[in-house]
Parts: C-alpha cells; sequence; structure tokens
C-alpha cells in the first residue's frame, strides 16, 4: 500500500475550512449537521435521568426562544443517541416513535482488552435490548503488533452478532479505529482499509446495504480525536472502496468537534471527497453533543439576527 502524504492531507484538509459558503447554503448545511448528529452520553455518572433528558433534546436539538417566530424551514431531529448498554433501554423507551436511533458502544469500550467473547457479548446484549446501532472499537494492541487477522476476526465476528444476534433485530455497526493511538496517518489508512474490507467479507453473509457499516474515527476518550487530516485519509479510503467495488461506507468523525463552522468545513470535505449521496445520515455522522449547542446558537442568530448566549440554548 503507498504511503500517507501527511503534508499534502493536512493542506488539502486545511483547505475545505476556507471555502466561501452563502448564507442560504449555511442555514441549509446548519440544519443537515444537525440531522447527522449522533447525541453522545459515556460518563461513569451517566443517570436514567440524564439520558432522557439528552433524548429530549435529540428530539427537538433546537428551541425557540419565547416570543420568537418558529423556525422556517423546521430543524430536524438528530440521527442517533449513542449510550452505554445498560442505558439502552432507558433510551429505547424515551425515544419510541421519534425516529431517532439508539446507538450502543459495545465490545469492551473504550480500550477493547478483553477476552472477545465477553465483548461479543456485551453486543449481543446491547441489540437484545434495543440497540439500532452498535460503536464497536478494534484492538489497537493487536493492530500496533501487526496482528493484522486477529483484527479482521474480532471485526467479523461482531459483524455477524450484528447481522444475525440471538435476540433483536439486526444493527447496524460502526467500527471505531481510535486513531489517536495509531500514531501515524499511514496506520489510518490501514486501519481504515482492513475495517472496511474485513466488514465486507464476513463468510456467509453477504456484503453490507448502503450505510450498514461506518469507520469511525474515536471513542472521544483519547486526544487527539477528530481531525481533519485523518477524517480525510478515512474518507479516501471509503471513495476507493466505493470506485472498486460500488459499495458505500459511511463515516463517523467523533470527538473534538464542537462548532457550526468545523461542522460545516467537515460536510465540505465530504462533498469534494465522496459526492451528495454521502450528505446524508445514513453515510455521515458527527459524534459529538457540545455541537449540537453551537449549531442551535447559530441558526438562532441566522433567523433572529442575535448571537444567543451559551445559556440561552438548553443543556441535555
Amino acid at each position: 500500500m503507498p504511503g500517507v502524504d501527511a503534508i499534502m492531507a493536512a493542506r488539502r484538509a486545511e483547505s475545505f475550512a476556507k471555502r466561501s459558503i452563502k448564507s442560504s447554503s449555511k442555514q441549509h448545511a446548519l440544519r443537515r449537521a444537525v440531522s447527522m448528529l449522533d447525541l453522545t452520553t459515556l460518563e461513569g455518572k451517566d443517570t436514567p435521568e440524564k439520558v432522557r433528558g439528552l433524548c429530549r433534546k435529540a428530539i427537538v436539538p433546537v428551541e425557540v426562544p419565547a416570543g420568537r417566530p418558529a423556525l422556517d424551514p423546521p430543524v430536524p431531529s438528530v440521527a442517533a443517541v449513542c449510550v452505554y448498554p445498560t442505558m439502552v433501554p432507558v433510551a429505547r423507551e424515551a425515544l419510541a416513535g421519534s425516529g431517532v436511533h439508539v446507538a450502543a458502544v459495545a465490545t469492551g469500550f473504550p480500550s477493547a482488552q478483553y477476552p472477545l467473547n465477553i465483548r461479543l457479548r456485551d453486543c449481543a446484549d446491547a441489540i437484545a435490548a434495543g440497540a439500532d446501532e452498535i460503536d464497536m472499537v478494534i484492538s489497537r494492541g493487536l493492530f500496533l503488533s501487526g496482528r493484522f487477522d486477529e483484527v479482521t476476526r474480532e471485526i467479523r465476528e461482531t459483524r455477524a452478532m450484528c447481522a444475525q444476534p440471538p435476540k433483536g433485530s439486526p444493527a447496524h455497526l460502526k467500527i471505531i479505529l481510535e486513531t489517536g493511538e495509531l500514531e501515524t496517518l499511514d496506520n489510518v489508512r490501514r486501519a481504515s482499509d482492513l475495517a472496511i474490507e474485513a466488514a465486507c467479507t464476513v463468510p456467509g453473509l453477504p456484503a453490507p446495504a448502503d450505510g450498514e457499516v461506518f469507520i469511525k474515527t474515536s471513542t472521544g476518550k483519547v486526544q487527539p480525536a477528530a481531525t481533519m487530516p485523518v477524517t480525510l485519509v478515512m474518507l479516501e479510503a471509503i471513495r476507493d472502496c466505493h470506485l472498486a467495488t460500488g459499495l458505500r461506507i459511511g463515516m463517523k468523525p467523533a470527538g473534538g468537534i464542537r462548532t457550526a463552522k468545523q461542522a460545516i468545513a467537515y460536510l465540505v470535505m465530504v462533498k469534494e471527497t465522496l459526492g451528495d449521496e454521502w450528505l446524508s445520515p445514513h453515510l455521515f455522522r458527527f459524534g459529538a453533543s457540545a455541537l449540537a449547542n453551537d449549531l442551535a446558537r447559530q441558526i438562532l442568530r441566522m433567523q433572529g439576527g442575535g448571537y444567543m448566549a451559551g445559556y440561552d440554548v438548553s443543556e441535555a
């Protein structure tokens, strides 16, 4: 595999943040970014009420202050709420009928330093509890040791579990590479290619449908998390897979994307690397919660003319 030119990747990634965006296009982009959010809470102090609050925000991401006109066009709900497996039943109940998906981190999140059978049971339990999507994390220790066959096996067995769970409905799979621990862009590209190929070549299963498999940058527990050069390299792996096979793999940058301006730069990068088809929550997500409030503030500013303070936007 040819190496990644890190300097050119950084320069090209930087260029996406310099595009001139018209006001009408910006309004559309802000709403599109909201629809692509996976609102996330993954803390040891998570409680059922905190998850319910996050779910309420997921359904209505932008609350219009009293005295202001309704937003036109309206703001969509987010794509999903992402929680630990123990909180899946709470999220499932709170989101019932909303169209917002329930995502669960599993497979020994965030370290993946557990035996594979335990990680697969974690995945199966989350699906049985009602998770629509599973965010798994690969073992970086295996990958950095060059034990690629073992990483391939864990991805294939996890996708098989998602596609044919013992209980519950099939779930989509997002494969977290934890790029902050992969050390180089060459490793990011190799891990992206490995994850895509492993998920698409599971014995006994057909190739995934569009958006059934995602690759994802980070757990949010390691810094750096999502960066534009890393995301660009992963998008290029997805592009090359699509050109070679016709398969459409999804992408989820997660961690560190906090402002509407950053989100729009990522959307520009997706459009120019993969095309308009990927500008959909079906194929692109943001793993973020802080981003939701800045998107809300920007949408309200463009509608009402005044910039909202941070405390004017509800927290989950």
